[in-house]
């Protein structure tokens, strides 16, 4: 038999391995305890487990925690840390510290295919689904290495908050990411509310139905546009799922979210989807009319409007201040929560968007957008599909 890393269970995934020893499920809870809540990684330490328990643990699993290659703290707290995860691809990770929580942003994916024009990730392409375990593993090394830096106290948690926001499409990696959520929710692990662990998507909808059935958490979008021709650019993947589908799988998702509104997050492009025209868009569509004003379903939402940070490849520059807040106003206005993020640990590269890692790409995305045409836009804020280069399509 192959030995298995136990951080790629959850409690019942976990209570089925030991019945395979013929070992209850008090036994899986005590051992599932032991790694998560104390964060240990060495059987002989399990003092209330049985030592013939310990000793077919010693032979036929292990608790692998991932290689820290780097550390990096900014100036306002934010750690990030670089992860290896084999082949040659390394995965960040952020913790960022505030007075009444702890966050973790947590990767899912070496590197991202969904391919967002003012993503880094995206613009380094795409080389696998982290495991189950790796995703974990995030949450464990956090965990319990905050805990013994912080000098925290007994039974005080360092991480209060997890976001799906790191490298990587969380519901591109459904099978993983799914017994991943429930080790974070689950009282003998790390006991997270569903209203504090968040998962973001750049919007795939027959995914986000599975997750409003199968563990639904507070759900954040990627909208970045208000109308299908423009996100179709900044997004690719509206062109398979666009805005009316994707409010669709938003409206179904509030019937069981923890929280009674999504999130859309949307990342403040100058002179691209950053006008006072393309905020009155949005208002519209939260009223239930689309851009082209063709009815849209209606979802109650929030809005968090996200600095864009800039890098070479992205073509793309940072709105100034003044239209983000001058945007944010509007939309405010109109009666929808708004609210412009902070931007932390732009100067280690740990902000929204900036997260690279080191990835083997898979998917040539370096020569495709190589090529890829830049936006244009017209004077009244909607994009024109520019025409592919000859030879693109």
């Amino acid at each position: 038999m192959n030995a298995v890393n136990l951080l790629d269970f959850d409690l019942e995934g976990l209570a089925r391995w030991c019945a395979g020893f013929g070992e209850k499920r008090f036994r899986a809870t005590q051992l599932f305890r032991w790694i998560h809540q104390r964060g240990a990684s060495d059987f002989a330490l399990m003092s209330d487990l049985a030592k013939s328990l310990r000793e077919k643990l010693d032979q036929s699993a292990f608790i692998k925690p991932l290689e820290v290659i780097s550390e990096q703290a900014s100036a306002d707290g934010t750690i990030k840390w670089l992860f290896s995860v084999g082949n040659g691809d390394a995965v960040e990770t952020v913790f960022i510290p505030e007075d009444d929580r702890g966050t973790l942003c947590i990767s899912s994916q070496a590197g991202c295919a969904v391919g967002c024009r003012f993503c880094s990730t995206g613009h380094q392409g795409f080389s696998r689904n982290l495991s189950t375990g790796e995703i974990v593993a995030q949450l464990w090394f956090a965990e319990h290495h905050l805990r013994k830096r912080l000098q925290l106290p007994v039974g005080q948690r360092a991480i209060t908050n997890v976001v799906m926001m790191g490298m990587g499409e969380p519901l591109q990696n459904y099978a993983a990411l799914l017994p991943a959520l429930r080790v974070m929710l689950d009282d003998h692990a790390y006991g997270l509310s569903r209203r504090r662990v968040t998962v973001s998507t750049s919007g795939v909808v027959p995914m986000i139905d599975r997750l409003r059935e199968d563990c639904p958490v507070a759900l954040a979008v990627s909208l970045h546009a208000p109308a299908d021709l423009l996100r179709d650019d900044l997004v690719p993947l509206n062109r398979k799922y666009p805005i009316a589908e994707l409010l669709g799988a938003c409206e179904r998702y509030l019937e069981r979210a923890p929280r009674d509104f999504i999130t859309f997050e949307y990342c403040m492009l100058d002179g691209v989807n950053d006008s006072l025209e393309q905020a009155g868009q949005l208002l519209q569509m939260t009223r239930g009319r689309g851009a082209d004003g063709q009815p849209v379903p209606v979802v109650n939402c929030k809005f968090n409007l996200i600095p864009f940070n800039p890098f070479p490849a992205s073509g793309l520059l940072r709105s100034p201040t003044e239209r983000v807040q001058a945007f944010a106003r509007c939309l405010q206005d109109g009666g929808v929560v708004t609210t412009v993020r902070k931007t932390r640990g732009d100067d280690i590269d740990a902000a929204c968007g900036q997260l690279a890692g080191e990835v083997q790409d898979r998917t040539s995305v370096r020569q495709r957008t190589a090529t890829r045409a830049p936006i244009r836009i017209h004077a009244r804020g909607s994009a024109v599909r520019p025409v592919p280069p000859e030879g693109v399509r």
